[in-house]
């Protein structure tokens, strides 16, 4: 017994698999849209087949009986109920029987065989020639008004441009801007560009001007004629007419201001242009007109730059952005002012040209203008090698380096890079370190005479570190003994070298400085009269640079040194303090106070040293220390001027 089951087909969810990738991956086709699936089944029309008997056989219902079915009288709606394209072939092929037909009617046409195409001829028109040759004369003497008129607006300007040779042609003109500037044609116009975006400028202001013919407005025709008396308009000295937007008018320049306390310590200015002319005045050149305004638009996009670095750069003082200014604290108690300065210009008063001071330092400004210009240069220059099209990829550095297995640290140091306002921060460090250097080096010589302090500042430098060579010596002896020392001045700190190979480093504070210089000075006193006691023959006892007796010095420690003569009777002990000064003592040898007695009977024991007594430094004669030193020497070891030298020491009471 057979039961009969509905199974319901659904056609699968899932789309046809298209490709299977290696990993194993299936990927589906998209499923047909809805034109894609009419053009699927229009493809399975089969035009050829054109009887009823056909369309049974090929659906099984061929009727075995004779008789005529009802719907067969019916042959469009049999048809549609069976075929639903039924309509579509039939029109199709009634198309297709016309375009034979016609091309049949063509071929037979082409081949002029049994039909011929030729035109019907039209009824003669009536014609005049007397109008012909009316109309004829009129077209011609247009024409030739036309020729007319341009050759004599060609000879008057040849004549204009012979008798005045002043203005140049507009041609001429025209090739020297766009030799200089960019130039585009738009619609009925000129319009140049005066960015820096070639130079690879991110900026958004546009620096789009407008070129046009200078024309005489004396010669206008809606202006009347000038009268005998008056004077005449002055003529343009260019063919061209330049306008500049109006933001891009009058003057602009960058003051960077370094004040303490609100005083002025240093000051620069950036302004390609120096001071320049009134831009809207319509006489000045094109070229210098431009000229400002392109420095107008440097100025801008440089200030635009630094303010959105000062308010993303985290500093322990945070920079400050008001209006047009930049107010940043690179030291304590002193402030970098940059502010941006455009004076626009106005029918009645002139642009005002950026101030001159006299404390103005044209390293720093120099070093200020080419920053952006770097900028610049970088975003076109990239280091090879780079993809000849594309995108820039990373650097060569950080390609390689995975293959030189860099650390964090070494990946943290190539990503760092500086801004425009560090280096802007960091150049006017360097440049109030300098300027404390000098004025500290430039004090000292003035106020120390003996020995002398010379300076010598390296010609040379980079915009964050100079050099300096400081040489210290005494007049008419600076043969014996030379002490040099190097000074780095740095963005905050200093580095010393000395001759001996130490190095020092100090802060910002200038009294660390004049300390090192001051203890450097009485060293060189004491190695001075090392080297002048071997040159007359004494000899060298003793020597310390840091002596422990005596009072505690509030800067540096005192030195000392002790000398005698060559037949040992006579020595000399020397001390250099830095706030005291030079202090210098003798004594001689036998002692003149020794009284022999029933204790001490042997006289070997007056051969020993006497009591240093102190001489009046003041009181001796000589130019420098060093001198004085050289006639002391000179006068112990001769006999016939003891006598002489002892009214010098002090209680003026002979101590020999």
């Amino acid at each position: 017994m057979a039961y009969s089951v509905n199974i319901s087909i659904e056609a699968p969810i899932e789309n046809q698999i298209q490709e299977i990738t290696y990993d194993g991956q299936e990927i589906y086709q998209n499923p047909l849209s809805m034109s894609e699936s009419l053009a699927k089944l229009a493809q399975k029309i089969d035009f050829a087949k054109t009887t009823i008997e056909d369309i049974k056989k090929e659906n099984g219902e061929q009727s075995e009986k004779g008789e005529e079915d009802p719907l067969l009288k019916d042959p469009v709606n049999y048809q549609s109920s069976l075929w639903p394209w039924d309509t579509v072939r039939n029109k199709l092929r009634s198309a297709l029987t016309e375009v034979c037909v016609l091309a049949d009617v063509l071929s037979i046409a082409k081949e002029k065989r049994y039909l011929v195409l030729d035109p019907v001829q039209q009824e003669p028109v009536e014609t005049k020639p007397i109008v012909q040759v009316y109309a004829r004369k009129k077209a011609l003497f247009g024409a030739a008004s036309v020729l007319l008129n341009g050759a004599d607006r060609l000879r008057n300007t040849q004549n204009e441009m012979t008798r005045n040779r002043t203005t140049p042609d507009f041609h001429i003109e025209l090739l020297r801007l766009r030799q200089n500037w960019r130039l585009k044609k738009v619609s009925n116009s000129i319009i140049g560009d005066l960015s820096y975006r070639t130079a690879g400028s991110k900026y958004a202001q546009t620096g789009l001007f407008e070129v046009t013919k200078a024309e005489d407005e004396s010669q206008s025709a809606g202006s009347p004629p000038p009268s005998p008396g008056a004077a005449t308009p002055a003529k343009p000295s260019s063919a061209l007419r330049v306008t500049v937007p109006s933001e891009l008018q009058g003057v602009g320049y960058i003051e960077v201001l370094c004040q303490k306390d609100q005083e002025d310590l240093c000051s620069a200015t950036i302004n390609t242009l120096g001071p320049s002319p009134t831009t809207a005045n319509p006489d000045v050149h094109w070229q210098q007109k431009l000229e400002a305004a392109q420095n107008v638009l440097f100025c801008k996009e440089l200030f635009n730059q630094l303010a959105k670095e000062a308010v993303q750069l985290q500093a322990p003082i945070p920079h400050m952005v008001v209006g047009n200014q930049i107010l940043a604290t690179f030291l304590p108690g002193i402030q970098l002012i940059i502010g941006l300065c455009h004076s626009a210009v106005s029918d009645k008063k002139p642009a005002a040209a950026p101030p001159q001071k006299s404390e103005h330092d044209h390293v720093l400004e120099h070093s200020l203008h080419q920053l952006l210009r770097e900028v610049h240069h970088k975003n076109t220059h990239h280091p090879f090698p780079h993809p000849s099209s594309g995108p820039i990829g990373p650097s060569k550095r950080r390609c390689l380096a995975g293959p030189m297995a860099a650390d964090k640290h070494e990946l943290t140091e190539i990503t760092k890079s500086q801004t425009l306002l560090e280096q802007i921060i960091q150049q006017a460090q360097h440049f109030f370190m300098r300027r404390r250097t000098e004025y500290v080096l430039d004090t000292m010589a003035k106020e120390v005479k003996d020995p002398l302090i010379v300076s010598h500042w390296n010609a040379l430098n980079s915009p964050m570190q100079s050099c300096v060579k400081i040489n210290i010596m005494t007049h008419g002896y600076d043969a014996i003994l030379r002490t040099s020392l190097v000074v780095q001045v740095g963005e905050k700190s200093l580095k010393c070298v000395c001759r001996d190979g130490r190095v020092m480093h100090m802060s910002y504070e200038p009294q660390e400085l004049r300390d090192l210089i001051f203890c450097q000075i009485y060293q060189h006193q004491i190695n001075a009269v090392h080297c002048l006691a071997k040159c007359m023959g004494w000899q060298f006892l003793s020597n310390s640079s840091h002596l422990g007796l005596g009072a505690v010095e509030p800067l540096g420690n005192a030195s000392s040194c002790i000398f005698a003569s060559p037949i040992g009777d006579r020595m000399i002990a020397v001390r250099c303090e830095p706030q005291t000064g030079v202090q210098v003592s003798i004594a001689h040898s036998p002692r003149k106070d020794f009284f022999p007695g029933q204790l001490v009977k042997e006289r070997k024991w007056e051969n020993l040293g006497g009591s240093f007594k102190e001489v009046r430094w003041d009181k001796m004669e000589g130019k420098n220390f060093l001198n004085k030193m050289e006639l002391l020497m000179s006068s112990l070891t001769s006999s016939h001027d003891v006598l002489q030298l002892s009214y010098h020491i002090s209680h003026k009471t002979p101590v020999w």
